[in-house]
């Protein structure tokens, strides 16, 4: 893990400073998810496509705690005025929790920015994502958080 966390940071801080204009949307992306925050880390693989320039489906599927969750989510992106590369985006969708005894379906509502750096194939997200478990009893869990990381390919 901690290579693939060197590599990364070593990647990012090249495309950093490249200093290359190109177009800021992309239809395709796919790259590393981390979900955090109060009750465990998930990490995971995550593919994002673009219908159009402003509705996007997430897929992914992380991996923590003795579990693993499935998920998918829509999201309306939208372009941060004078802030070449910036988006935000509010979104949600179902995620269902795989775990050895048990299993869950949970609804996560986000809110988020995301960055595709211009001129560079990469693209990152950090994103509020609350947790509602609404099966076994209906939990919510408001401190949830996730980041993205992502190559993009068109």
């Amino acid at each position: 893990m901690k290579k693939l966390f060197f590599a990364l940071v070593l990647l990012m801080s090249i495309a950093f400073v490249q200093n290359v204009n190109a177009q800021n949307s992309y239809r395709n992306a796919a790259g590393l998810f981390i979900d955090v925050g109060n009750g465990g880390t998930y990490v995971g693989p995550s593919i994002k496509h673009f219908f159009n320039p402003k509705d996007a489906l997430q897929g992914m599927i992380i991996f923590g705690n003795g579990a693993t969750i499935l998920g998918a989510e829509y999201s309306y992106n939208a372009p941060i005025r004078n802030a070449n590369g910036l988006m935000w985006n509010v979104g949600i969708g179902p995620q269902v929790l795989l775990a050895d005894h048990y299993s869950d379906f949970i609804v996560r509502p986000s809110l988020g920015l995301e960055y595709k750096i211009p001129g560079a194939p990469l693209d990152f997200g950090f994103d509020w994502r609350p947790w509602w478990t609404v099966t076994h009893g209906s939990h919510f869990e408001a401190g949830r958080f996730g980041l993205g990381l992502r190559f993009v390919f068109n």
